[in-house]
């Protein structure tokens, strides 16, 4: 697994992983071909959310790895682990928090508006390790000395964080551990939630990727089109349905004349979403198909995981070597 560097990028195992993940998953798997890559669960990172709902979270990490795979990641390519079984994480994390002044994590943008969005919730998020999360997730990334960090806009200023942080390590103890690693953008198109808002979890406006073909079109049904078209002969407005939306992902050679048929009332919105259910069901069969082969086989997913593991760790292992060298303990 040798390319033109190394590369770093992982999700929380909040659940199982949806359509809008997919695109990264299908980014990370091109971009395998060309680096020495590693994904992971982030299960730490999970808990600075999700502390008093841990239940499902083993269970949760599993099935990511599934997804990461039956999506398109392929083990022979790339690593793939658990954050949390690489307890060096932990331990650099630690180390780093020593140097870090508390104006940098305080100043993150996803920090404040993760605050807001939990406040109206009424949930109580004042802890210490959710304003540390980005501190751990430079750590994370830093871990591996990876030249290139695959994200979204939305992480750039997590990507800058970590930039700085590795300046300040090395600029402190005179050591050149820590490469400054660029963000690796995509042109990836943002899916919208079932109901056109942001995808999320907490809204319920998603598809998993292991979603049945009935759970989809139940999906499908709910979501929701033009609400100032009453009858079908009524003039449509595509630009503001989600079906429309989720037509131009996965069924783009359809999508102009479906919009003209929509702004022309000759097509109802029953059957706009009958034909997008079969075209999302198509994308995912065999997703589905892999997902039913990795379930029937534990071991190999144990394997896959355990090797991830062992790679992962004998970084972890050098770098923090490396550390406490440069520390002094």
């Amino acid at each position: 697994m040798t390319g033109k560097g190394r590369i770093l990028s992982g999700m929380r195992p909040t659940g199982r992983l949806h359509l809008g993940h997919y695109s990264v998953i299908e980014n990370w798997a091109r971009l395998s071909e060309d680096y020495d890559a590693y994904f992971f669960t982030a299960d730490w990172h999970a808990i600075t959310t999700q502390f008093d709902q841990t239940d499902k979270l083993r269970e949760n990490k599993r099935q990511v790895v599934i997804d990461y795979i039956s999506a398109g990641l392929d083990p022979e390519k790339c690593h793939i682990f658990h954050q949390s079984d690489i307890k060096e994480h932990a331990e650099l994390h630690l180390l780093m928090s020593m140097i870090t002044p508390l104006p940098w994590l305080e100043r993150v943008p996803t920090y404040k508006g993760q605050v807001r969005q939990f406040k109206d919730q009424g949930k109580d998020i004042a802890t210490y390790g959710f304003l540390g999360y980005p501190l751990l997730m430079s750590a994370d990334i830093l871990m591996y000395r990876p030249v290139g960090v695959p994200v979204g806009e939305d992480q750039l200023p997590h990507c800058e964080f970590t930039r700085e942080l590795a300046r300040r390590f090395n600029n402190m103890y005179n050591v050149e551990i820590f490469p400054e690693p660029e963000a690796i953008l995509a042109k990836i198109k943002v899916l919208p939630g079932t109901d056109n808002r942001k995808m999320s979890k907490s809204y319920n406006n998603y598809i998993n990727l292991s979603f049945t073909a009935e759970e989809v079109k139940d999906k499908v049904w709910q979501m929701i089109t033009d609400p100032a078209r009453i009858r079908k002969t009524d003039p449509g407005h595509p630009d503001i349905c989600a079906v429309y939306a989720y037509h131009g992902f996965y069924n783009q050679e359809e999508q102009p004349e479906i919009c003209a048929a929509c702004q022309a009332g000759s097509i109802g919105c029953g059957q706009c979403k009958k034909m997008l259910t079969q075209k999302i069901n198509d994308f995912l069969d065999p997703i589905r198909e892999k997902r039913a082969q990795l379930e029937t086989m534990p071991d190999l997913l144990d394997d896959i995981i355990e090797d991830g593991n062992n790679a992962a760790r004998q970084q972890a292992q050098i770098t923090m070597e490396m550390v406490r060298e440069a520390i002094g303990i």
